[in-house]
């Protein structure tokens, strides 16, 4: 006699199996491309992802070449990403612009992937700790101001380009931010050739960012505890011009 629990874990793992086939049968006989891709769009609109994609993906695996399958790899993205799976919907934004290199959604597929890594949350244990983000390697940040430049660079006309534009100002501040973070670092251990380094980058890559006001402190800084006296005066006069006296008097 099989005893309970082993029974009880059999019966789940039955039922488990029947579910998903009973899932792949449904998909398996919706019909057509045309018919397929309607169920799943049908399903995005009401909010079921996971049905949509369960949709999406029989489309592409029964019929690849067909147009709907093209459009459901495109609908995948934004399926992905509403299912919290980024990642996913990052391969298949790549994939999608792999296969499809002169496709006239090539800026979305871009867009989607400058956003999926934008609207990424800190993780758990940052959150319980209250981690100063500024204090991370910006690793996303970064990636996601560098695709957000190429959408623009290769599609100035896109329809995404204003709020690329927006987020990247968000996305500058962030990342001129880090820089100041590891230059203070720099100057708190004397190593002012190091601070100035990070700061001359921050004001190279990310003009405009209000953090630049910090890192022309810095600068003046560095350059006071080296003793180079004319640099210093240039980066205070610069710092005063843009800022307004105070901050040229401010200290670290």
């Amino acid at each position: 006699m099989l005893r309970t629990p082993f029974k009880i874990l059999l019966l789940g793992l039955a039922l488990t199996a029947f579910t998903a086939c009973h899932r792949n049968k449904t998909v398996e006989d919706a019909g057509g491309p045309a018919v397929m891709y309607e169920k799943g769009y049908t399903a995005m609109n009401a909010s079921n992802y996971a049905g949509a994609i369960q949709y999406y993906k029989g489309l592409e695996s029964r019929f690849p070449f067909s147009p709907e399958a093209r459009q459901a790899q495109l609908d995948l993205i934004y399926l992905y990403f509403r299912s919290q799976q980024p990642e996913q919907a990052i391969d298949a934004a790549q994939q999608f612009e792999k296969e499809n290199p002169t496709h006239e959604r090539i800026d979305y597929c871009l867009y989607m992937r400058g956003r999926i890594l934008f609207e990424k949350e800190p993780n758990i244990l940052e959150k319980l700790f209250k981690v100063d983000m500024a204090m991370r390697p910006p690793k996303d940040t970064l990636r996601s101001f560098g695709i957000f430049q190429e959408l623009i660079r290769r599609f100035p006309n896109s329809e995404y380009v204003p709020d690329a534009r927006q987020r990247m100002t968000f996305l500058r501040n962030r990342l001129a931010a880090y820089e100041n973070y590891v230059a203070r670092y720099y100057v708190k251990r004397s190593a002012y050739v190091a601070a100035i380094n990070r700061a001359k980058y921050a004001l190279e890559h990310y003009p405009e960012a209000p953090e630049l006001e910090e890192t022309l402190q810095i600068l003046v800084t560095a350059y006071d505890q080296l003793g180079m006296e004319d640099l210093a005066a240039d980066a205070r006069r610069v710092l005063r011009e843009t800022y307004g006296a105070e901050a040229a008097t401010a200290k670290l």
